[in-house]
């Protein structure tokens, strides 16, 4: 089955310009979604993924330690996005006594996500509701130090965010407004 945008696109009037901002469709999807033989498969191969992964998981001396490192190569993969330049083997020598020779700035935002993260993990573990309260704590340890430090930690943004490019009207993905 093909389906169709799950969205649609208006334009918005922010920066001083217009963008086309994403609003995303309601949820469930309709029409719903159909559990055809092939998104079947790709579902049986996922969840044998997962299978594996636990399996392993049981051999692993502390399952801890695997998870936290994973944690900290998707900070460094997640914050490229926002044009940070720093690789996980930056974050692992900047984490061991502050090494010279890493760019402080980008490898102290990987280490704030990676923080961050665990701060979030380590309150929803402790039954800590998915609230709008967490999103903020979550977002001062995220810009508690280095870049954004400035930026108002803890406080949602109140201006249009947007992925990619300088600005609204060239960037890749605008989101909904606030």
């Amino acid at each position: 089955m093909k389906r169709d945008l799950q969205g649609s696109y208006v334009t918005i009037s922010t920066a001083e310009e217009t963008a086309g901002a994403f609003i995303p469709s309601p949820l469930p999807p309709m029409p719903p979604i159909e559990w055809s033989s092939d998104l079947r498969e790709k579902f049986d191969q996922a969840l044998l993924a997962l299978g594996r992964l636990d399996s392993v998981s049981v051999l692993l001396p502390d399952t801890s330690l695997f998870l936290y490192m994973y944690v900290k190569k998707e900070a460094v993969l997640s914050s490229m996005i926002e044009g940070t330049q720093s690789s996980l083997s930056d974050l692992l020598m900047f984490e061991f006594e502050h090494q010279p020779g890493v760019t402080l700035d980008d490898v102290q935002e990987v280490s704030n996500y990676v923080a961050a993260l665990c701060l979030g993990l380590h309150r929803l573990n402790e039954d800590f509701l998915l609230s709008l309260r967490l999103i903020r704590e979550i977002h001062g340890v995220l810009l508690s130090k280095g870049r954004g430090a400035e930026k108002e930690p803890g406080e949602f943004r109140r201006s249009q965010n947007w992925i990619g490019g300088s600005r609204p009207g060239n960037a890749i993905f605008v989101p909904p407004p606030p």
